[in-house]
């Protein structure tokens, strides 16, 4: 018996092989077709060699491996379960006193084997290979479209030159009423070009146009002095030519080592250590700032005055009454007025006060402003810490999916007895779209402080795994099993 039941072990996991190999080449296929949707303007028209498009493909399938592997693992656990459940094997099973979570173990621990390599392979492949296709598809952004002239367009493709042309015969690569604007540089000053008519010739092995312009005339705005700022230069020709670089219409790569990386393309070591440095330098930032702080308590004290004034006093003083009076002989004249700020009720003179008033609204304003100005950087690097972590706890999450489908896919799969792709299909797309846009949404709230980054990260996680043990305890105990649909 126990001979047989290994056995049967053995086809369960013949049985998800299949369902899983169609399943991820499926949702692979698809990611890849939303990810050409996605991108095809910037591919499309800039005669981007072939093998760099293919080189940018490969790149990104790195990230639709980690999407679809705990989709895969999902809709082969709901397909291989339900066939196992639809064939009565799970009415056997039980029968022979056989507890239904012995037929899911072994799966189990590929499950767990799939997510240590999904681990591995999120932070070890996956960030350069994310650093090397956001490398190449800036050089495919940077890349200039081609030499593409329209009747009666403004076109600015080649560095220094806008073009104007009233009408192109397509036949013989005519130009007609041509209007060339050249920038300024070193070399040439700044000039408008004209001409009735011209010619366009290319030259693919020098890289270089030709442009044969016909009956015209050019006029030169001169290097300006403080005589004369506008003075111009014009003059007519019969045949004139330009010769323009095609180099910079060409792709060329850039070293990607000169790019800067974020969360995306480091390790969770690496991010780990960035993480450090930040939280170092907000604490220095603070210490700094505290140290540069000339906010002091106010007292009673007539000591330094002034200074307590400086640092209390937010708004002008309230003037609630004024006093005056003649001095006697050889004495002086005072004036000043009651204030509820008492250290101004110890000066001498109405002058005074209002002075120092002044410097006390003053000292609090750039009180006020370095306090923002801390704010904002604090707030600023902790945004950046939550970012790193989010990322971390990515790396973790989404291969653990992997354990946790199966632990609703098996479970599922054995109540609706159902093994055909249709409804399986249905089911997967709908966990996962709850599982990620939970990610999403989880992601952009973490990273805005809302929520905590294992929070963002694990919800879905937290979520689906009670909703996979509820569905576990079903199947574990006879008189609960229920089927959903009818066969």
């Amino acid at each position: 018996m126990k001979l047989g039941f290994n056995s049967l072990q053995r086809d369960l996991l013949k049985r998800h092989v299949g369902p899983f190999i169609f399943c991820f080449v499926t949702i692979m296929f698809l990611l890849l077709m939303q990810f050409l949707i996605q991108f095809i303007e910037h591919l499309v028209g800039k005669d981007i060699p072939f093998l760099v498009i293919l080189e940018l493909i490969a790149t990104n399938l790195a990230y639709m491996v980690t999407l679809a592997t705990p989709m895969a693992v999902l809709a082969a656990s709901l397909m291989a379960y339900g066939r196992f459940a639809e064939n009565h094997e799970l009415t056997a099973v039980k029968a022979a006193g056989i507890h239904p979570l012995k037929v899911i173990k072994p799966v189990f621990i590929v499950a767990i084997g799939l997510t240590g390599f999904l681990a591995w392979f999120s932070d070890s492949v996956l960030p350069d290979a994310n650093y090397k296709a956001r490398a190449l598809f800036m050089d495919i952004r940077m890349k200039q479209p081609g030499f593409d002239l329209q009747d009666g367009t403004f076109y600015d493709g080649i560095d220094g030159y806008t073009f104007l042309v009233e009408s192109i015969d397509q036949r013989s690569d005519s130009l007609y009423n041509v209007t060339l604007f050249q920038e300024s540089n070193d070399n040439r000053e700044r000039a408008v070009i004209k001409a009735s008519k011209g010619h366009l010739e290319t030259d693919e092995q020098l890289m270089m146009i030709r442009l044969h312009l016909m009956d015209g005339n050019i006029i030169r705005y001169l290097q300006e002095s403080r005589s004369d700022p506008t003075l111009m230069e014009e003059s007519s020709f019969t045949d004139y030519h330009i010769r323009f670089d095609m180099s910079d219409l060409a792709f060329s790569r850039t070293n990607p080592d000169q790019r800067r990386r974020d969360g995306r393309t480091m390790s969770s070591r690496e991010m780990l250590a960035r993480v450090d440095t930040i939280r170092d330098d907000k604490q220095k930032e603070r210490d700094k700032h505290y140290q540069n702080s000339n906010i002091k308590f106010f007292t009673t004290d007539t000591t330094g005055a002034h200074e307590q004034l400086v640092t209390v006093a937010y708004a002008n003083p309230e003037r609630t009454g004024t006093t005056s009076g003649s001095s006697r002989e050889g004495e002086t004249y005072f004036e000043t007025q009651e204030s509820k700020f008492h250290a101004l009720n110890l000066l001498s003179s109405l002058n005074e006060q209002r002075d120092i008033g002044e410097q006390a609204n003053s000292g609090m304003r750039s009180s006020r402003s370095q306090v923002d100005n801390l704010h904002s950087n604090l707030k600023w690097r902790t945004e950046n810490v939550a970012s790193f972590l989010v990322e971390i706890h990515k790396k973790i999450s989404i291969p653990v999916a992997c354990i946790i489908f199966l632990l609703i896919g098996a479970p599922l799969g054995m109540l609706t007895q159902k093994g055909n792709i249709g409804i399986n299909a249905l089911i997967s797309t709908l966990l996962f779209t709850f599982y990620w846009i939970s990610i999403i949404q989880g992601e952009k709230l973490a990273e805005r402080l809302y929520i905590s980054p294992f929070m963002g990260m694990w919800f879905a996680n937290i979520v689906l795994l009670i909703v996979g043990l509820y569905l576990i305890l079903k199947i574990s105990r006879e008189y609960d099993i229920f089927r959903i649909g009818s066969k």
